[in-house]
């Protein structure tokens, strides 16, 4: 008898791990692997650098995007940044640009693809020049001496992870916001070299920093 209901049970175990996986299968076949490309376009940034340094650092960024399999988005996210400031008679001025690639994951498997929750990994670099006029430092017989560094060249590379929500609006017409946590990896200077104030893309110079983008884009 207990073989009988040992065979039972294997059977049906048997039976619906091929019923799950027939499933599965017809799932994956009426899914295309490639369903478009978005565009999208960063609102926050702009505004939280303007409101905290008042106007005199600019960041913009647009994102590109594929969606795969309704879940695996690899991303592209490209843009630039320009910021000024002052202390003590000192002046900076920095113009840069910078690339972040990656990939997102949708967390939720089933319902409106554009409707999702979604967490992700980064690997950024940014590229920029700028110039520190009037600073002042002290050199051996030279107190309060003020020197210049003009067309101070800085790369500069870091990874993020990201996490946030997309929503479905009209049509291809959607929404979102990421939040990031950035781990900064090029932390050196070469000998001569001034670091930067400002890094196009990760913000403040900073080993650790965050940031927070709110888009607004179409999907093709």
């Amino acid at each position: 008898m207990s073989k009988r209901l040992t065979l039972i049970l294997l059977f049906v175990a048997w039976a619906l791990s091929s019923y799950a996986q027939g499933e599965q299968d017809v799932y994956k076949d009426t899914i295309p692997v490639f369903q478009g490309i978005g565009v999208k376009l960063d609102l926050a940034m702009p505004i939280i650098e303007a409101a905290r340094s008042a106007g005199k650092i600019q960041d913009y960024e647009v994102v590109i995007n594929a969606r795969l399999l309704n879940r695996f988005y690899p991303t592209v996210e490209l843009g630039y940044a320009m910021a000024e400031c002052g202390a003590d008679g000192g002046q900076y001025k920095g113009l840069g640009g910078f690339a972040r690639l990656g990939i997102d994951l949708a967390v939720i498997k089933k319902g409106v693809a554009e409707n999702n929750f979604m967490v992700g990994l980064r690997f950024a670099n940014a590229l920029q020049n700028y110039d520190l006029t009037n600073v002042k430092q002290s050199v051996n017989y030279w107190p309060n001496q003020r020197l210049d560094f003009y067309d101070q060249f800085r790369y500069d590379c870091w990874g993020e992870l990201v996490a946030g929500c997309q929503v479905f609006l009209w049509k291809g017409l959607h929404m979102g916001w990421y939040g990031r946590i950035k781990l900064l990896i090029t932390r050196n200077a070469k000998p001569g070299q001034v670091m930067p104030y400002y890094v196009p893309g990760l913000g403040y110079r900073k080993d650790f920093n965050w940031g927070f983008n709110y888009y607004i884009g179409y999907r093709f």
